[in-house]
Parts: C-alpha cells; structure tokens; sequence
C-alpha cells in the first residue's frame, strides 16, 4: 500500500511541475493588427465651446441633483474651462482635471484605465499621469481629438454620466 501510495504522490508531484513548467500566453503579449486608440489631434477646443462642455455638465449634474467639479482641457491637456458647483467636495477639484487630462494624454475614457487595473492589470498605474477612476471623456471634432472633460465629486458612474453630456454637446 505504501509503494502504491508512492507511486501516485509521485504521479501528481510530476504533473503539477509539468503544469507549473508550461507557460500559458498573457494577454498582454498579444500583438494587434492596429494601432489601439489611434486618434488624431484636431485644433485645440476653444474656449466657447469648453464652456458649452460645461454647461451641459452641470446642467446634467444639476438635473439630478448631484454636485460636481468639471474641468475641461484642450488636446495637450491644459486646462480650458472650469467649474465648481457649489456644494461640491473640494477634493475633487483637482480630480477632474486629472480625469480629463488622462483621458486627452492617453486618447480614452478613463474608464478603460479603471477596467484594466480591475483586471489586474496594475502596470497601467505605472503610466504617468493615469488615474484608474470613470470621468474622463475625450472629446471629439469630425474624428479628431481637441480636447476632454473630467467630472469629479460623485461616484465614477455619476461623475461618467454628467461628462458624457459634456461630451456630447460639442462633439461633431
């Protein structure tokens, strides 16, 4: 009984090695076809249509009774246009900055960044600048990309659905 007790503890010991020895493919090493998030830079957002961005933001914001800071920035990332709603949490100032310059750097949503990291993707937090956290939206001309907005101060679902009105009253 013991030599057969043997055998089979040696049997499962030398699977497992092989197992442990095979190396499956990451998905991290799959090589696309194209280029992801290949967008290209249009003319800088203005400033009149910053504050259009705006204004549908918190005209969302405020429709649902939600307190928001919205920032939106041009393609480079700087900062256009902004607003504090009033009773919205202050440390969330700088969040949405940080949202919508992410999401103008990297030419995505800020989700993808938060959807990633969930995935286990943690070298995404190694990038510079990347925040992990729904809210930043690019915001597109004909394709092109002048500009995002970034909403902070409610949940990331909050904060996704007010940019996204942002987003969508200057997008042509």
């Amino acid at each position: 009984m013991k030599a057969q007790l043997r055998v089979a503890v040696a049997c499962v010991s030398a699977c497992l090695a092989l197992a442990a020895g095979a190396q499956q493919p990451s998905p991290l090493d799959a090589v696309p076809e194209k280029m992801p998030n290949d967008i290209p830079y249009g003319t800088p957002i203005s400033l009149e249509r910053a504050q259009t961005a705006i204004a549908a933001a918190v005209g969302e914001s405020r429709k649902r009774d939600w307190k928001l800071n919205v920032a939106v920035v041009d393609s480079g990332g700087r900062l256009v246009a902004f607003a504090r709603m009033d009773g919205a949490q202050l440390g969330s100032i700088a969040i949405s900055e940080h949202k919508a310059r992410a999401a103008a750097m990297y030419r995505r949503e800020t989700k993808a960044f938060e959807t990633g990291v969930q995935a286990g993707n943690h070298y995404l937090l190694t990038l510079d600048d990347v925040i992990a956290s729904r809210g930043g939206i690019p915001i597109l001309d004909g394709g092109r990309l002048i500009g995002a907005i970034g909403c902070s101060g409610a949940t990331g679902s909050q904060d996704e659905v007010v940019c996204r009105a942002g987003a969508d009253a200057v997008k042509r």
